[in-house]
């Protein structure tokens, strides 16, 4: 009876991971919405209007290379240069949900040889060990996404573990929330990456929906 119990257990925990895990290619719709098609080619309808989440549009061809922090007002109130995982250890992609926070943190598979951490400020988002944390966002990555120090301890700051969702997406996000982002203070300078630069002069900005 009690390795039957056991093992109810184990399974109410699992699908609890399950649930907070939607993987497959993401294809933002609008600010909010989202199309996830899996692997055997499902498609599922996600809708975060009224909740916090991250969109990670990773450092690759035919996505932004940034990471946008949208409250549950629908305001974009953070967005920045990340790296993800490089080729042979990309980032995968799929919705998920933050389920551990450490403000310190060395990781274990890829331990700093000087002793130093190296995943301060981390948002786990996977079982795998892939989070959004601190570190250097012009190197890619081993799976996680790197933010710089600004926007790392905001994030982690307003984050919250078990609600805030993580979106990411090989896709691009930017024209959803362009107009959000002018209303925000962003604007294009001399320190603006250069691949953001040329995708902004071929990009069409679409119009925010009243209801977003």
């Amino acid at each position: 009876m009690q390795k039957v119990y056991q093992f109810l257990i184990l399974t109410l925990l699992l699908s609890v991971v399950e649930a907070q895990e939607v993987r497959g290619k993401v294809f933002p719709l609008s600010k909010t919405k989202f199309a996830v098609v899996n692997d055997a080619g499902k498609e599922e309808m996600v809708d975060l209007t009224g909740e916090d989440f991250i969109v990670t549009s990773v450092r690759e061809k035919g996505a932004d290379g940034l990471a946008y922090a949208v409250d549950s007002d629908g305001v974009v109130w953070w967005a920045a240069v990340i790296s993800s995982g490089a080729k042979g250890h990309e980032t995968p992609s799929g919705l998920f949900t933050i389920f551990r926070k450490e403000r310190f943190y060395m990781s274990k598979a890829h331990p700093n040889p000087k002793g130093i951490n190296n995943m301060d400020f981390s948002l786990w988002f996977t079982q795998q060990g892939h989070a959004v944390h601190m570190g250097n966002s012009d190197a890619m990555s081993y799976g996680c996404i790197h933010v710089g120090e600004k926007g790392a301890k905001s994030m982690f700051a307003w984050a919250t573990k078990g609600k805030t969702k993580v979106v990411v997406t090989r896709e691009h996000y930017l024209p959803f929330v362009y107009y959000d982002l002018q209303k925000s203070g962003y604007k294009e300078t001399k320190n603006t990456p250069e691949y953001i630069k040329a995708y902004l002069k071929t990009m069409t900005p679409m119009t925010p929906k009243i209801s977003e």
